[in-house]
């Protein structure tokens, strides 16, 4: 059959007309992100349920953690809505330090918290994932849900496949954690769906002096490198 008789099968015809419009969009989000944070010095984020109240000591702890962060020298980037965000960008604010917002538009999430002195609004998840970890020189996973696990586990596996540089990954409060990182261990590692040398890529820690700790000790003088 010659070419030009042959059925129109190939993806690029698949591609619709608003499809393709949706790229200049996607585009758009990353030149706002870029412009937004080129400034920014080293930053930490932080990542944790959207769900916590202001009395519960996660929600403290997070707040203090994000404080000894910004006085250590570090701008503090979260997703930029309540709960845990909000105490992330609340212990920055207190630390005079940058506070960032990367806010993503969900139709069942309240506004972005009024902590952020610097924010940018996304409707792509994985723009906002891209902008999370281009400016990180370490991850913080307080407990969370579905979406903190898999901002987690993405870090950890862009680390183990080597596209992007180690950081420190802390995945913070062992008894939350323990559980999730024992089962990692009997099953991917004793299983070989992981090294034993994987483990070595997250650390798990209680208290934000500890959490501050290791990011200070991995860069020691310079957090530019």
């Amino acid at each position: 059959m010659p070419i030009k008789d042959q059925p129109h099968s190939y993806p690029i015809n698949e591609f619709k007309s608003g499809e393709a419009w949706r790229l200049f969009k996607i585009m758009g989000e990353f030149v706002e992100g870029f412009d937004t944070l080129y400034p920014l010095g080293p930053a930490v984020s932080i990542f944790g349920s959207a769900r916590v109240a202001e009395d519960h000591e996660y929600f403290k702890l997070t707040v203090e953690t994000a404080k000894r962060f910004g006085q250590a020298g570090y701008a503090v980037i979260t997703g930029g809505g309540p709960g845990l965000m909000r105490a992330a960008n609340q212990g920055a604010s207190q630390a005079h330090a940058d506070s960032v917002g990367l806010n993503i538009k969900l139709p069942f999430e309240e506004e972005p918290n009024p902590y952020a002195n610097i924010q940018v609004d996304f409707h792509y998840f994985f723009v906002r994932k891209v902008m999370f970890l281009k400016h990180s020189k370490a991850c913080v996973i307080m407990p969370g849900g579905f979406g903190t696990l898999d901002e987690a586990f993405e870090t950890i596996t862009l680390i183990q496949t080597r596209r992007i540089k180690q950081v420190p990954v802390i995945l913070f409060g062992r008894r939350y954690w323990e559980g999730l990182v024992q089962w990692v261990r009997d099953r991917m590692v004793d299983e070989a769906m992981i090294s034993e040398s994987d483990m070595d890529l997250f650390h798990l820690v209680d208290t934000p002096e500890e959490a501050v700790k290791i990011v200070t000790d991995f860069y020691g003088t310079d957090s530019k490198k």
